[in-house]
């Protein structure tokens, strides 16, 4: 039977190991300090930034959340990320995206200092990762690092193949795998023999936006599958297709009205992998414990523990 990698248990360990580092920070200066810039009223960047908001609160990290409105310029943005960028008292920068679409997104992510970059999405830092240098990494591939790391998935010398190019997770997700020493393929939706190239992978990472596309051909047997998509499907027809009509799954979905599913068909990657992120609690919770790490470590650096 495969193993279920629970995300929510790695969080729970990451954030545990935070906790005495907060606390010495706290003693000696001052508690680290994570701005989060939330623009306009999207219900779900909200639930996002309450979610870290609240993390912020349980490890006695000092946030500031600021709401400007939806109709802001982008020269208006700029100026509230430059007055963070001036706060001492201000660790790390969040931008929550995404932005409204008068804004422009790489000018305002660009302005961010390098330093105060909790993301770890400006291109210094980016930079830094090819260089594998250190610098705050990008949470969501480096939130799958640690799972790996603390699940003892050796990753050396084994073939990983990352389905999804984006900047936020496909790039950096395969520099990451590069660095620990593993073969690394990255597969997208122009890659020929698509199928054939992931089930050759020991390790598979499928982050590309799209509901349980990744089926039974494109996982060897007994390989790690990480699925970092997260979909909402509101259609049951859809939702008896993918979860293979198990009349549990059409029940939840009666209830709830919708169902959460990752890249990956959930009934196909438990018959095949040897171990599986589930969705929801797979990845997921990794990714606000991942930066609350890197506002700690940015704590650390500007008050000289490091």
């Amino acid at each position: 039977m495969a193993e279920i990698l629970d995300g929510a248990f790695i969080r729970d360990q990451i954030l545990a190991d935070l906790k005495p580092r907060v606390e010495a920070l706290a003693a000696a200066k001052r508690p680290p300090g994570l701005a989060v810039v939330l623009v306009g009223n999207n219900p779900a960047s909200e639930i996002y930034v309450r979610n870290k908001v609240k993390a912020c609160a349980d490890l006695g990290i000092f946030s500031d959340k600021l709401t400007p409105p939806d109709s802001i310029s982008t020269d208006e943005l700029l100026a509230i990320i430059k007055g963070l960028n001036d706060r001492p008292e201000i660790d790390g920068i969040l931008v929550q995206m995404p932005l409204p679409a008068q804004i422009d997104s790489r000018q305002v992510l660009e302005a961010v200092s390098p330093d105060k970059d909790a993301d770890g999405f400006h291109p210094m830092n980016v930079g830094r990762l090819v260089a594998n240098r250190s610098a705050p990494r990008a949470c969501t591939p480096a939130g799958i690092m640690e799972m790996l790391r603390r699940y003892n998935i050796s990753v050396k010398g084994r073939r990983a193949v990352v389905v999804g190019r984006s900047d936020i997770v496909g790039k950096p997700m395969a520099l990451m795998l590069m660095h620990a020493d593993a073969t690394v393929t990255v597969c997208h939706s122009k890659t020929a023999n698509l199928a054939q190239e992931c089930s050759r992978a020991d390790i598979l990472v499928a982050a590309m936006g799209r509901p349980a596309w990744i089926t039974s051909e494109f996982i060897g047997c007994g390989a790690v599958v990480i699925d970092v998509g997260m979909n909402r499907l509101t259609d049951r027809k859809e939702v008896a297709r993918v979860f293979h009509d198990r009349p549990e799954k059409l029940a939840e979905f009666d209830r709830k009205g919708a169902i959460l599913v990752g890249d990956v068909n959930p009934v196909d990657v438990a018959a095949r992998a040897g171990a599986y992120t589930p969705v929801p609690g797979g990845v997921g919770p990794l990714t606000i414990a991942m930066l609350m790490a890197n506002t700690v470590s940015l704590a650390e650096q500007h008050l000289g523990f490091r």
